[in-house]
């Protein structure tokens, strides 16, 4: 029998939890085929089988926290290719995030009943949560219905559980601990300002067609924030510092944090030495790292050593918010929702897209002069794009 050992997961990661198993017990597998899937708070780690043969035992079941070096299961190499192929199911079976899977179990719900909408069609636990709660399709009204309400759309209290406990996952309870690290271990302060997106939706909308067909990525309005703010760095570096005991430790370069929500969580790769791209190479970076992210294809070294971070609460809707630190850096920018208002403009009330932006920092080592600064500068480039052509 070969042990099937949880591998080492990185730098200061001692556990994981059980995501997925994608092979059964007794099923032959090929060497170098995944077995399982264990997520981390930063990545979704897959252990291969080291060489062929049987899947005999699993020693952890789906949700089961586990720690490096402990085992998962057991493979009988003796046993290769004995098992014979099962015959495929007459429909495939939809896919589904693990959260999603025990809660249609616990409920009684059919996956190949609930509409997927995460990527793919993937199938997530607020699928299932919506589909718990569609009303029962209505049969024929009864000739006297015993109230205003028809019987066939009338639920039970126990149709629906009212409550539904899961445990937390590794990823979920680190992104909470690092949270209350973040508000604990700084002084945490969040100053704002608005910019006039006018001239970078115009220089946007001029050049995205442009860029699409000759360089396949889409233009948003990132990569624009992302230099700017980079040239703000530049100009007030104390922002792209971080507080090392009782030194300070000022970076001169800038692995630049981008905030992307997936399936599996809020997670934060990085675009690393990003001062050294333009507006079109960070556009090419952030996409990257974006779809890794969503893809679950993140590594180790995307999700180290950033040093100031840029989060889009804007694409949500958010009008106005104070993001929490990316501890230990020592910022964070976060971007809103861009919406047309009046302001005044040479002594004229016009319309404009404006958006708010703010700047969260840790207080003991950015004074409120040099975070406001950071703003104006920022608001200056994007409202004046050409000028992050010149540095």
């Amino acid at each position: 029998m070969l042990s099937i050992k949880v591998p080492p997961l990185g730098e200061s990661i001692t556990e994981a939890t059980v995501s997925r198993w994608l092979k059964n017990e007794g099923d032959a597998v090929a060497a170098g085929e995944t077995l399982v899937e264990l997520e981390t708070d930063k990545i979704t780690v897959e252990v291969p089988a080291l060489k062929g043969g049987v899947l005999s035992r699993r020693a952890h079941a789906e949700g089961d926290v586990v720690k490096v070096d402990d085992i998962l299961g057991e493979l009988d190499e003796t046993a290769a290719g004995s098992r014979k192929p099962e015959t495929p199911p007459a429909s495939p079976a939809p896919r589904a995030m693990p959260a999603a899977e025990r809660l249609g179990a616990e409920s009684g719900i059919s996956l190949a009943n609930v509409t997927g909408t995460g990527r793919g069609g993937v199938v997530s636990k607020p699928d299932v949560i919506a589909a718990m709660s569609a009303p029962a399709t209505a049969a024929p009204p009864a000739a006297n219905p015993p109230s205003a309400v028809p019987a066939a759309v009338r639920r039970s209290p126990s149709a629906v559980s009212r409550e539904t406990r899961e445990k937390m996952s590794t990823r979920r309870k680190r992104i909470a601990e690092n949270l209350l690290q973040a508000q604990h271990q700084t002084a945490h302060l969040t100053t704002f300002n608005e910019i006039d997106m006018s001239a970078v939706v115009a220089l946007r909308d001029r050049m995205k067609q442009k860029v699409e067909k000759e360089h396949g990525v889409k233009l948003s309005f990132m990569p624009f924030f992302a230099k700017a703010a980079i040239m703000a760095l530049k100009s007030y570096p104390v922002v792209n510092a971080q507080i090392d005991g009782d030194s300070l430790v000022y970076k001169n370069y800038v692995n630049l944090g981008i905030a992307v929500a997936s399936e599996a969580g809020l997670v934060v790769p990085n675009v690393k030495d990003a001062d050294s791209l333009g507006i079109l190479g960070l556009s090419q970076e952030i996409a990257a790292v974006a779809k890794r992210a969503r893809d679950g294809k993140l590594t180790m070294d995307d999700l180290t050593a950033g040093t100031f971070t840029i989060t889009n609460g804007g694409v949500f809707g958010s009008l106005i918010s104070t993001p929490i630190i990316n501890y230990p850096q020592s910022g964070i920018l976060g971007l809103h929702k861009m919406q047309d208002r009046p302001i005044a403009l040479n002594g004229q009330v016009v319309i404009r897209p404006m958006m708010y932006v703010a700047l969260s920092y840790d207080h003991r080592i950015i004074d409120g002069q040099q975070a406001v600064l950071f703003l104006v500068r920022l608001k200056e480039l994007m409202e004046d794009p050409a000028a992050m052509l010149i540095e």
